[in-house]
């Protein structure tokens, strides 16, 4: 025999043991995975169930129930919040705020003789909207993301993200635990009885009261802190928000036919420069 013929038959002889090698694998990890030893590169989620509610029992919603007007639905359990980006459509708003603010009346304050925040404003929270809850379980639900409720209204778990401070807060409804998240008039009413809201319907009052433009879901410390105040006394913490605030003030003022005092006309100027 010669060594070419040895070469060959060596050759054929290793290519049979590696074939029959790879069908003995195939064939072992068949039969286990078909008896469960093996499981398959990826597994759907078991499947949820939740026990029924009745027309009083909490339900969840993981997002919430109207378009967001904070940034309090824009996080996630895992990344830490960032900066909203301008847009095209924020300098157009930035915009419209500046020709509104030249246009509002610019005079001192009127006396807050006669300020009285139920007579003259209506009883907080109304339903002024009709829609069958009252304007405080709106708001939370706008601005709370992964709220539960007890019926279609009243809400009783979520988590804000403070406009204000950008903190994230925790909300559960109860005698000690509600006041961590307060629902902040942008033009306090107070303000707004001193700038022009005296010469407004009672209507009108309640409806700038309620009016969600003019409010937002807030920390307990920042609402605390600016109690009455006007932009030249007090502006949120987090500066990326202050362009939206000041924005919501001037339609605010512009809506109800308010005027605005000199510093705070100045102060609401500098900040619209800026957005």
């Amino acid at each position: 025999m010669t060594s070419r013929r040895r070469r060959t038959r060596t050759r054929t002889r290793t290519s049979l043991t590696s074939v029959l090698v790879v069908l003995a694998l195939a064939v072992g990890g068949y039969a286990l995975h078909t008896a469960g030893i093996i499981a398959p590169d990826a597994e759907a989620a078991p499947a949820t169930t939740s026990a029924p509610t009745g027309t009083d029992a909490p339900t969840i919603e993981t997002e919430p129930g109207a378009p967001g007007t904070t940034r309090a639905s824009r996080t996630d359990a895992t990344s830490a919040p960032s900066a909203p980006t301008a847009t095209d459509a924020d300098a157009a708003t930035a915009a419209t705020a500046r020709a509104e603010l030249a246009a509002l009346p610019v005079k001192g304050k009127a006396p807050a003789t006669g300020y009285d925040r139920v007579g003259d404003f209506g009883t907080a929270w109304l339903d002024v909207d009709r829609n069958g809850c009252d304007t405080r379980n709106d708001v939370l639900a706008r601005d709370l993301s992964a709220i539960t409720r007890q019926g279609p209204c009243r809400v009783l778990t979520g988590t804000l993200v403070s406009p204000y401070t950008w903190a994230t807060i925790g909300f559960v409804r109860g005698e000690r635990t509600s006041t961590l998240v307060q629902i902040d008039h942008v033009v306090a009413l107070e303000n707004a009885w001193r700038t022009g809201a005296q010469q407004l319907s009672q209507r009108e009052r309640e409806s700038l009261a309620n009016d969600p433009a003019n409010l937002f879901a807030v920390d307990q410390h920042s609402n605390a802190q600016k109690r009455s105040g006007d932009a030249a006394t007090w502006l949120p913490a987090d500066k990326s928000f202050r362009c939206t605030y000041i924005e919501h003030q001037v339609a605010v003022k512009t809506k109800y036919r308010l005027w605005v005092a000199p510093a705070e006309h100045d102060a609401m100027e500098r900040i619209l420069r800026t957005c």
